[in-house]
């Protein structure tokens, strides 16, 4: 099936592009509800923030030698969360909005919560489900953006892809931690992960 090309009454854009000047990359032709998508961009980023300060703090938190890789995947995890909350945030001022940092009311705003875990099972749990809640969260902001804010569904398509990597990440290595036998379970106080007897600090290698 082919479209017809479109139409563009030029001098009309740029009648419109003279207006309202000081709004920069916010034109005549964005259709949007802007304090809608800044709201959502404003709770994406709370999200982010909160999910890089969990991994950051997993990543001190972790112990044993056996936990070190996944300490380090943690690390990097914490970066690529931080990554996207610097693009939510520049992306906020682009449609003439402020960036929130405020610590004050960041856990009211994330979509997941701030949960340290008592065992390196915990953690690894505790970041799979807030990278499903963060999947989710995207996905439903993508659709309801549609074609009326291609910039911005590009970039959170681009961040959906990274979490989703994320969770297939931990997803593996929650699969790959031995169950310990009870003795040693009982001395590490770990706590049971899907039904699994509790877990020592234990990983897969990190690939």
């Amino acid at each position: 099936m082919t479209y017809p090309a479109p139409t563009i009454n030029i001098d009309s854009v740029r009648q419109q592009a003279r207006k309202n000047v000081e709004q920069g990359a916010v034109t005549a032709s964005y259709t949007a509800d802007r304090p809608v998508v800044l709201k959502m961009l404003n709770e994406a980023l709370a999200t982010e923030i909160v999910c890089a300060l969990r991994y950051r703090c997993h990543h001190f938190m972790a112990r044993g030698i056996q936990a070190r890789a996944v300490a380090n995947e943690f690390l990097v995890h914490s970066n690529e969360e931080q990554g996207h909350a610097d693009l939510l945030a520049a992306r906020i001022v682009q449609l003439g909005g402020e960036p929130d940092f405020s610590p004050a009311t960041l856990l009211t705003r994330s979509h997941t919560d701030y949960t340290e875990g008592s065992s390196l099972g915990d953690m690894i749990t505790e970041n799979l489900i807030a990278e499903r809640i963060a999947i989710d969260s995207y996905r439903h902001f993508i659709i309801y953006l549609r074609d009326q804010d291609p910039t911005t569904r590009r970039m959170l398509e681009a961040i959906l892809a990274t979490e989703e990597e994320h969770a297939d990440d931990l997803a593996d290595i929650l699969l790959q931690l031995p169950a310990a036998p009870e003795a040693d379970a009982t001395a590490d106080s770990g706590r049971s992960v899907k039904g699994a007897a509790p877990i020592k600090l234990i990983k897969k290698s990190a690939s």
